[in-house]
């Protein structure tokens, strides 16, 4: 029996020591146990990013600028900043009729006085280069068609005679006679086709550019006779030289006038026939006798 009973107390001291052994391990079987969900501080480790090299910025192209278009210069603007050449109607080597005519007409205006010869020569390039600068045509002594289409508007159609040097051969007309020039010896003055004739038997001898007074000053129309003459005659009223004068109605003469042979129709006399053929009122004054007839009228 007692026997047992130690045996009993060895077996429960033996379970003591052990339940006092898992409680220790355990931290006690009585201490709350930690609850579950319950928060953690959580430290979130985030990892610094290698930092990546900046990339080099790719320089952009410069922009290629647009051109301005430049205007292209119009005809007239290019003519008058570079001047072209001179397109040759006659000039310098040319020899025929075309420059008879040109020596005529530039005759005519009193740039040209030697006889007419139909050949370009320097002193009828200097004549062409004079009218060009005196009417603001480009001055290159050759005829281009502005030049001749200017002389042409201020002179009259060369007559076969003025061509060939045929005195009094001046001007031309297709103009009425006057039935009063048809008999006898007659100065036959047209005012409407602004010529003279000297009429013999009714045939025509000679045919003269002329021009009259103005109109504060008419030349008389009618029929007169030569009454006197007078070749180195001056004016006395106006003090003007009146060379070859033939006076036919009191103080009015047909003569030569140097204003006429250098202005043409821009000007007028105080009433006296006009003529600027300096030869052909020569050979007139030559060939006109006092008491032949002199007519003036309108066509």
């Amino acid at each position: 029996m007692g026997r047992k009973l130690l045996v009993t107390v060895l077996l429960l001291a033996g379970f003591g020591g052990l339940g006092y052994g898992v409680q220790r391990a355990t931290g006690g079987l009585d201490r709350p146990a930690a609850r579950v969900g319950a928060p953690t501080a959580t430290v979130t480790v985030t990892a610094t990013p290698t930092p990546t090299a900046s990339p080099t910025p790719t320089p952009s192209a410069t922009p290629t600028p647009t051109p301005t278009p430049t205007a292209t210069p119009t005809a007239s603007a290019t003519a008058s900043a570079t001047p072209g050449p001179v397109v040759k109607v006659l000039g310098p080597g040319d020899s025929n009729d075309a420059v008879r005519d040109l020596q005529v007409r530039l005759k005519q205006l009193a740039w040209y006085s030697p006889d007419v010869t139909g050949r370009y020569d320097a002193t009828t390039g200097a004549a062409v280069k004079g009218f060009q600068a005196k009417r603001g045509i480009r001055a290159s002594g050759i005829v281009d068609a502005a030049t001749l289409a200017r002389l042409k508007t201020m002179t009259d159609t060369p007559t076969y005679g003025q061509k060939h040097n045929v005195v009094g051969q001046s001007a031309s007309t297709k103009a009425r006679l006057d039935a009063r020039c048809t008999t006898g010896r007659a100065i036959c003055v047209d005012k409407t086709s602004q010529t003279l004739r000297w009429v013999v038997d009714g045939r025509v001898k000679a045919t003269m550019a002329v021009r009259f007074g103005a109109s504060y000053s008419p030349t008389r129309e009618g029929l007169f006779h030569v009454g006197w003459k007078s070749e180195h005659h001056v004016s006395k009223l106006y003090d003007s030289s009146m060379p070859f004068a033939m006076f036919f109605s009191g103080g009015q003469a047909v003569h030569y006038s140097s204003d006429f042979a250098a202005r043409g129709y821009a000007g007028a006399s105080h009433g006296c026939v006009n003529v600027r053929d300096y030869d052909g009122v020569r050979w007139l004054f030559g060939q006109v006798q006092v008491g032949d007839k002199v007519v003036v009228y309108r066509s």
